[in-house]
């Protein structure tokens, strides 16, 4: 990085850096505060987060013509966590399945036809995007150490992308998808799978004297699909020619450029610590 540019201007990997790096640090504070407070908090800051990932993802889909069905998806959105923590698996996916079929019917009371298969397509894609990816999260805080893993896993995602960043900016020379999302190099994913195999080999002990080779396998299986994650979301802005989903987070963009990896990462981490990490009795 050349040490000519000013503190304001955009960095190499495209970002306002300070204010990437404020922001950043304000959302893991928020997150920290919340599960040491209560964790019934950061419940109620998932929710949040998801609903505003859902308005995000319906206006941009607006762009195309296409208008998902936002008040049951938010209706949903609620639902959805709210029943994967209180009852667990089974909860979630029936509360998943009647908001899809919610959706549907309240698009199909507005008339029918193509417009309206097109819409409820799109907004059944959005519910099962967010409010059910978001929904492995509030399963891994239900558990009794459930702070924990939430902990562990947000940690996880941090390290995938501070890796990436931190490693793609200094050396990074090889386009890892081009076509999709420039800057990301085979370099910046070597770096995020060392941290989060770091972070997860540390997490793993500190919070649950467990294994470490269960901490490196979460850090490998973390980068692998939030990296998917990051590439699915890169594809769909392309598609829909947009630079970032929304504005809310300076140095970020908006709420789901910063949870798309979380997203599709939740119920790997889920059903790793699941079968490889128990809770003690």
């Amino acid at each position: 990085m050349s040490t000519t540019v000013a503190p304001t201007t955009p960095t190499r990997a495209g970002r306002n850096l300070p204010a990437a790096v404020g922001v950043g640090l304000g959302l893991l504070a928020a997150v920290a505060a919340s599960l040491i407070f209560r964790k019934e908090v950061f419940g109620v800051v998932a929710v949040v987060a998801v609903g505003v990932g859902i308005w995000e993802l319906a206006q941009a889909f607006a762009r195309r013509g296409v208008h998902i069905p936002l008040l049951p998806l938010l209706v949903g959105d609620i639902g959805i966590l709210v029943s994967a923590y209180v009852a667990g698996p089974e909860a979630l996916f029936v509360a998943f399945v009647l908001t899809v079929g919610g959706l549907v019917i309240w698009r199909v009371l507005d008339g029918t036809g193509p417009a309206a298969l097109r819409d409820a397509t799109a907004g059944a894609f959005a519910a099962a995007y967010l409010p059910l990816m978001g929904g492995f999260v509030m399963l891994m805080l239900a558990a009794e150490d459930g702070a924990a893993r939430v902990a562990l896993f947000v940690l996880l995602c941090v390290a995938n992308d501070t890796g990436g960043y931190a490693v793609g900016v200094l050396i990074g020379r090889h386009p890892l998808a081009p076509s999709v999302s420039p800057k990301k190099t085979w370099e910046g994913l070597a770096g995020s799978v060392v941290l989060a195999c770091v972070v997860g080999v540390l997490g793993v002990h500190l919070m649950f004297d467990g294994d470490p080779a269960v901490g490196a396998l979460l850090g490998v299986a973390a980068v692998a699909v939030a990296t998917l994650g990051d590439l699915a979301e890169s594809l769909l802005k392309r598609d829909l020619e947009l630079k970032d989903m929304g504005s809310v987070l300076p140095g970020h963009g908006g709420v789901l450029d910063r949870i798309d990896s979380l997203l599709l990462a939740a119920p790997v981490i889920y059903l790793l610590l699941h079968a490889l990490q128990p809770v003690a009795a």
